[in-house]
């Protein structure tokens, strides 16, 4: 009996190196591995795709890293705009586009909410990532991408043997409502960030009372400004918006009453005043 395959992409250990992309590329690219897929092109597709985004403004700077592979969704909207059998679940979870069944389906391309199905000029077909399934059918363990992370962000598996790591982890893009068999833990969310400083004095204030009120979930985060005056508010719901309120004892307080969280924010350098 064949148990289901997962896939848990760890980011608190995803260092952003690309040699996932970099081997499903070595594996696929001029190598046939008919009836499993065709050889993938050298460019323009990546069936281990490494999304690299710059969050926030300067200095206030993030890079998040989010390997993006098929997701081998349990409801997958390929599999419904597919004809003629042209994608198949295999008994073990994993979904295949049958290169020879799918010629001319350009349309699966578009039915992948993920934009992880590329199609091929010169073979006519739509092409995407197998987790490696002709290695996995000699007896691998594990794909090319999982086998050459260094950190061990890739953690591939039985199901039943990922309970740990499933448990801790969250599906990408939910509202898409597709049951992806790909999990992620600790996906990037929102933060909010500034610095405070006294502009009389041409000082850093450490030690200010930050106070974030999350106006949708009333959730509430507090935290203390740092040596350089700096706070950070990260792990955020997305579009959410929020209230920060600074209070330091001797200065006036300052309050932003509408944080709009649709994209990470920094809040820039904040000017506290003393009383009189």
């Amino acid at each position: 009996m064949n148990e289901m395959k997962s896939l848990v992409i760890d980011l608190t250990k995803c260092v952003g190196c690309y040699n996932c992309q970099i081997a499903c590329k070595d594996e696929h690219v001029e190598n046939d591995w008919t009836p499993i897929a065709k050889p993938q092109p050298d460019i323009g597709q990546f069936w281990m795709k490494m999304n690299e985004t710059t969050r926030g403004t300067v200095p206030k700077v993030k890079l998040s890293y989010v390997p993006v592979p098929c997701m081998h969704c349990n409801n997958a909207p390929c599999m419904t705009a597919a004809t003629g059998g042209a994608i198949y679940r295999r008994p073990d979870g994993i979904i295949i586009i049958d290169p020879a069944k799918s010629a001319g389906q350009k349309q699966l391309v578009a039915a992948c909410p993920y934009g992880a199905i590329y199609w091929n000029d010169a073979l006519g077909i739509p092409q995407k990532c197998t987790m490696c399934a002709h290695l996995l059918d000699k007896g691998w363990k594990e794909p090319r991408c999982v086998d050459a992370c260094p950190t061990r962000a890739l953690i591939f598996g039985e199901e039943a043997d990922l309970k740990d790591q499933l448990g801790k982890a969250e599906v990408f893009h939910p509202e898409y409502g597709t049951d992806p068999r790909i999990r992620y833990i600790q996906l990037p969310k929102r933060f909010i960030a500034g610095a405070i400083y006294d502009p009389k004095e041409d000082l850093c204030l450490e030690g200010a009372g930050v106070t974030t009120i999350d106006l949708t979930t009333a959730a509430v985060y507090a935290a203390k400004t740092d040596n350089y005056g700096d706070f950070w508010f990260e792990g955020l719901e997305p579009d959410h918006v929020y209230s920060v309120k600074i209070e330091l004892p001797g200065y006036y307080d300052k309050i932003f009453g509408a944080v709009y969280t649709e994209k990470d924010v920094n809040l820039g350098d904040i000017a506290l005043y003393k009383k009189t």
